[in-house]
């Protein structure tokens, strides 16, 4: 089941091949992700030290957070990946133009799981050119049912 799913990923980027990351969260997080309070659009994946870090992924904690911990809204986040599917990452992410965004947060066996790609950046015509597939698909969708009946 999907919680959110960063849509403009598919827009912004070639998506090559997807993954599946656990994501360390603190319990204030979860419910708020529980809730539906998060938002991913403007995030992104880093590597650090051999490691991958969620960024900019904001979590808008509940009213009733507790008041002992002190609730940041985009922290850095560690993503969690066995060491050779992270490696074989980092190799393909220093390759000229590639990056990794989250695509989408779902719950997997009570777990919070992050699903991102690895892409490449869209220039602006392929941006264009992929709203033009798109009108055209949907104006081939409205002829076609208007023939139909």
């Amino acid at each position: 089941m999907s919680i959110i799913d960063n849509k403009k990923a598919g827009f912004d980027y070639f998506i090559e091949e997807k993954y599946e990351a656990g994501i360390v969260l603190e319990g204030w997080e979860v419910k708020s992700i529980r809730d539906g309070r998060v938002q991913i659009k403007e995030s992104h994946i880093v590597v650090r030290n051999g490691e991958l870090w969620l960024l900019n992924c904001h979590i808008s904690p509940l009213t009733s957070a507790s008041t002992h911990v002190n609730p940041v809204n985009t922290r850095t986040r560690k993503l969690l990946m066995h060491k050779k599917e992270i490696s074989r990452l980092i190799g393909k992410v220093e390759q000229k133009g590639y990056s990794l965004v989250p695509l989408n947060l779902h719950f997997k066996n009570g777990r919070v799981k992050v699903d991102m790609a690895l892409a490449k950046g869209k220039k602006q015509h392929d941006k264009r050119d992929t709203l033009k597939d798109k009108d055209w698909k949907r104006e081939q969708e409205r002829l076609m049912k208007i023939h139909r009946t």
